[in-house]
């Protein structure tokens, strides 16, 4: 399995555990520095390497009428200030071609969207950006069929790949992980688990997805547990406000028992 290399020290799959973490969306300046802060502390303490993330867009809301972000332009420049003033990488979600240049002038990591991860034309020019790319295993994807995503990237040059698991669909308004998914993958290059979109519960009737946070430790328990290179975490100073995902994120303020918790197990 190769390694991959985000930013100055920080690489993933050469033994050494990696949080990609923050709110769902970035709703505001100070929310993001808070949370980033706050993690980039906690995960100093804990010595895990720490990458921001916030999506600048949330282009697949289940509602027309759901908060997709501050725009791009202004949501560009928080994760250019949490870079700056907080010193950490950052990852965001890239949904169209359009957009890798203007994203990769900013961000560490660029993100393919589980609902995206086939799109080659997609895959092909975030690989062309130079940037690492992490690809979200689609929720209706074999983890087999996900190694030819990799090859999408990896045929523009490009050796920096993560994939990322998120659940599989079961029925219309659950997700369920199949842990065999992480063996596999990695194969391929190494893998994230993405612990809160896991136990999310897509879509429902009235516009919104919820979520069983209460769920989130025992999978991430049996990720680390089964093996894998890092963690997907959304995160929030109080998520019963949240304006996207509230359901399934894990409140900022219980973040360091839970990354204490979870490191002891990843070092099993």
């Amino acid at each position: 399995m190769s390694e991959v290399k985000i930013s100055g020290s920080i690489s993933v799959g050469k033994g050494k555990m990696v949080l990609f973490s923050g709110p769902c969306v970035i709703e505001s300046r100070d929310i993001c520095l808070e949370v980033a802060s706050s993690l980039k502390n906690i995960c100093s303490e804990l010595d895990i390497q720490y990458i921001f993330k916030a999506s600048f867009d949330k282009a697949n809301r289940t509602s027309l009428g759901s908060f997709r972000g501050i725009g791009t332009r202004e949501g560009l420049k928080v994760l250019q200030e949490v870079k700056e003033r907080v010193e950490v990488p950052v990852i965001t979600d890239v949904h169209e071609i359009e957009q890798v240049d203007t994203l990769a002038e900013t961000v560490d990591v660029l993100q393919i969207p589980a609902f995206l991860c086939r799109q080659t034309s997609l895959l092909v020019k975030a690989g062309k950006s130079g940037k690492a790319v992490n690809i979200k295993k689609g929720q209706f994807m074999a983890p087999e069929d996900m190694k030819f995503a990799v090859e999408k990237v990896k045929s523009t040059g490009n050796e920096n790949v993560l994939l990322t698991e998120r659940g599989s669909s079961f029925g219309y308004h659950d997700l369920i992980v199949d842990f065999r998914a992480l063996p596999v993958m990695r194969n391929y290059c190494p893998v994230i688990f993405d612990v809160t979109h896991s136990v999310q519960q897509p879509g429902g009737s009235n516009g919104k997805s919820g979520g069983q946070r209460e769920y989130a430790p025992y999978l991430a328990r049996a990720a680390a547990a089964v093996g894998v290179d890092g963690f997907f975490i959304e995160t929030h100073p109080d998520p019963s406000k949240a304006l996207s995902d509230g359901p399934n994120m894990i409140p900022l303020e219980e973040m360091k028992d839970f990354l204490q918790m979870l490191k002891k197990y990843w070092e099993l």
